[in-house]
């Protein structure tokens, strides 16, 4: 569905309107409306490469951009019985047809569908939540979070349209690359092949059990039905993926922390890397034109990750992340990552007298297993990577930005980003790179 120029007015009175009411003091909210917008700039000068294959990031200079816009609608349905609804608009042109990088430049790209706005249902979903015991606290207003109270010790369902990211996963520092750090190996694990659409969404629902500082959280997710295609395959029962998290909270010094520990297993129809490099010897074919695609069948992708996150002074937070698939199938719904570490910093500007902004730092170092280098050394495409041969060195990415607050008024929170990032062995090919990427982003919260 195209969006015309003529409806974009539209949709920002809709989200001023929804501001205003959405902040009109009240301890309970039945129902808000809140917004958001995201414009990004980036480009890339020049690098050094010794070839460049079909889905290589090219060496010539090239500039991108993303946009999107989206309007959070929740109502309260029953005490603790809530509906949410994210219609969004999207539009961008990626650098290289969004091929070349295992840790790909901007998180906000992979909702984007071209140079022609487009409006979508991004989130539809039911959240409902059984109170194990007397206990209450306070939730503020904020998107897709009615203000109130909710039991301290719960079981909750989610269920409906949504991002697995929106449950599993959820670190405080690097998530979101409307505000945080954009690059794809820093908004979860990067080795974690999440069931997603090419928007970064689902279908499916997720049960958590949260007592204390335990959470224990469990998820079943609609795949895609081809690898990185937009249809999700409805066939929840025989092709899903699942992912199961446990989480502990705890305090040091008075200053929280988490621990996350992540399994996700898929279950589609695959190919294998060694099977289709088999396939191709056994038809005396150049092992160059080795695809996944010909051998595919239903078998299972397997993963783990591990993550830290903490407050360490008011103004100071840290994260790690550690995680590893089995590396044996194509990738089917993320990046093309097997094996991810991630640490980071992010610090509020409250430390130099600039409390709306925030300055993040971070390293992301991105492997892949020995049949994957094996098949892309042969000259084989994988759906992100592929330059027509491999001198394999991991992935490594140094990011950093500077989101400057800008002064409150019509909108609740409003910043201008200034990103950087330095990737060395782009793709994992020591051939090629380094590259550099230059980004401004506009973010604004209503």
């Amino acid at each position: 569905m195209l969006m015309s120029k003529r409806h974009l007015p539209l949709l920002c009175a809709a989200m001023l309107s929804a501001h205003a009411l959405a902040d009109t003091p009240s301890q309970s909210e039945d129902w808000n409306l809140k917004g958001q917008t995201t414009y990004i700039w980036q480009k890339k000068p020049s690098f050094n490469a010794a070839y460049s294959g079909d889905n290589s990031l090219q060496p010539q200079s090239e500039k991108s951009y993303s946009f999107s816009a989206t309007l959070f609608a929740g109502w309260r349905l029953a005490r603790d019985t809530e509906l949410y609804l994210n219609p969004e608009l999207v539009q961008g042109v990626p650098m290289s047809n969004l091929t070349g990088l295992g840790g790909l430049g901007n998180g906000e790209l992979q909702k984007t569908s071209g140079a022609h706005p487009k409006l979508y249902r991004a989130r539809l979903f039911l959240r409902q939540s059984w109170a194990l015991g007397d206990e209450r606290e306070q939730v503020e207003s904020d998107a897709n979070q009615l203000a109130g109270t909710r039991a301290k010790d719960r079981v909750v369902l989610t269920a409906g349209n949504l991002a697995v990211s929106d449950i599993f996963d959820a670190n405080s520092y690097a998530h979101d690359a409307r505000s945080q750090f954009m690059n794809w190996a820093l908004l979860t694990h990067g080795a974690y092949d999440f069931a997603a659409d090419t928007r970064g969404y689902s279908i499916g629902a997720a049960l958590e059990y949260i007592r204390g500082d335990w959470a224990l959280r469990a998820g079943r997710f609609e795949l895609p039905k081809q690898p990185n295609q937009q249809q999700l395959d409805t066939r929840l029962f025989s092709h899903h993926g699942d992912q199961i998290e446990l989480e502990r909270g705890y305090t040091v010094d008075q200053r929280t922390g988490k621990v996350r520990a992540l399994w996700f297993r898929n279950t589609a129809e695959m190919g294998r890397f060694d099977e289709a490099l088999s396939l191709a010897a056994q038809s005396a074919q150049p092992l160059s034109s080795a695809n996944t695609a010909n051998v595919r069948r239903r078998q299972y992708k397997e993963g783990w990750g591990l993550a830290w996150e903490q407050a360490l002074t008011d103004n100071v937070g840290a994260f790690a992340r550690l995680a590893r698939s089995d590396g044996q199938t194509e990738v089917y719904a993320f990046s093309e990552i097997d094996q991810s570490l991630s640490v980071g910093t992010q610090i509020q500007g409250k430390a130099w007298g600039r409390e709306a902004d925030t300055l993040g730092v971070a390293l992301a170092r991105n492997g892949l297993s020995t049949i994957h280098q094996r098949y892309l050394a042969a000259g084989a495409d994988g759906f992100f990577v592929g330059d027509g041969g491999l001198n394999y060195q991991p992935e490594r990415i140094i990011e950093a930005f500077y989101s400057l607050g800008l002064p409150d008024g019509w909108t609740r929170h409003s910043t201008i980003s200034l990103d950087v990032q330095h990737i060395d062995n782009p793709a994992y090919n020591r051939d090629r790179g380094p590259v550099n990427m230059f980004a401004i982003r506009l973010h604004t919260e209503l």
